[in-house]
């Protein structure tokens, strides 16, 4: 299992951050297995996609997730399964006297809204310095795709931020040879998706056919010929090296819509092992579109504003 997982407990919340699709929801997933084997009791909840896991054995609890699932409420679902999250971990130390409890969070900040992420944030943290009873070891880590919460949540000392990348080479290897032939060649799906299991998810489905998914992922970003107009002349050196946005000209209003958009990963950590998740990113690979401080999400993000580029040209 990877070597950050904090298996004697968090003194912060821990928020990571990737790419959409990276892989942070299997090491989630994979991070409740190892806290189970350490006796932790442990809740996973996805506001998102209205998804809960409750490993305890305590009914009542698993109920109150299941109810909020079922039950109609002028609330969403979303935010009322984010709540609940903070809610249950404090009653499993108050209520029921747990010791050893972990509660993992995934991509809550799009169910709840990015204006609402630092609240959120301080929250989970209360629990932990504040607790209702005393425990022995809690462990409480929030994944998001959403860069543009991390300067949010950056500027407090509310959280303890990490990163994580696409697959390795070898290891998204692995995940290619499981897909049926006739595929493309393996180079060939590695310049188009960098180790993005979710990209490669989504060529499959289109039958590997990258004309239909970039024009499918314009749509989805909304790279509207407003947009490109306006940006054309930054967004034509990015293509080329994504590191040409660090530049001091590059207008901040430029980098956080690319952000928001989830079209970059702006101030790539420096690649230390312990500033990551899983294995780091390498220095700089231009193939993927990767830089030393940019980096497109992953290569189709880049392919689809050089087509965008091209759709709209005057």
């Amino acid at each position: 299992m990877n070597h950050y997982l904090p298996r004697n407990g968090t003194r912060y919340p821990i928020v990571v951050y990737g790419p959409e699709g990276c892989g942070k929801t299997a090491w989630l997933k994979q991070a409740i297995e190892v806290l189970r084997e350490l006796g932790f009791e442990v809740l996973y909840v996805n506001p998102l996609h209205k998804e809960f896991i409750t490993y305890t054995d305590v009914r009542e609890l698993t109920q109150k997730f299941v109810n909020v699932v079922t039950e109609a409420a002028e609330v969403s679902v979303g935010i009322r399964l984010a709540m609940l999250a903070t809610l249950a971990i404090k009653e499993l130390i108050s209520r029921w006297g747990r010791k050893r409890v972990a509660l993992l969070v995934d991509e809550v900040f799009q169910a709840i809204g990015l204006d609402r992420a630092e609240i959120y944030v301080k929250e989970l943290l209360g629990v932990i310095e504040y607790p209702p009873a005393n425990y022995e070891n809690i462990v409480i880590i929030v994944a998001t795709s959403e860069g543009i919460t991390r300067w949010r949540i950056g500027r407090h000392r509310w959280a303890e931020i990490r990163a994580m990348w696409n697959m390795s080479k070898d290891g998204f290897k692995e995940l290619y040879d499981r897909l049926p032939s006739p595929k493309p060649d393996f180079e060939s799906v590695w310049r188009l998706t960098g180790g993005n299991p979710n990209m490669l998810s989504h060529l499959y489905q289109v039958d590997w056919d990258s004309n239909i998914l970039i024009k499918d992922v314009i749509g989805w970003r909304k790279l509207t010929p407003m947009f490109i107009s306006r940006w054309r002349s930054w967004l034509e050196k990015a293509v080329e090296d994504p590191d040409n946005l660090w530049s001091p000209e590059v207008p901040e209003e430029l980098i956080n819509e690319l952000e928001a958009k989830n079209l970059i990963t702006y101030f790539l950590n420096d690649r230390d092992l312990r500033l990551w998740i899983d294995e780091p990113p390498p220095q700089k690979d231009l193939e993927v579109g990767l830089g030393k401080y940019v980096a497109w999400q992953t290569p189709i993000h880049r392919e689809v504003v050089k087509k965008a580029l091209e759709m709209y040209r005057p």
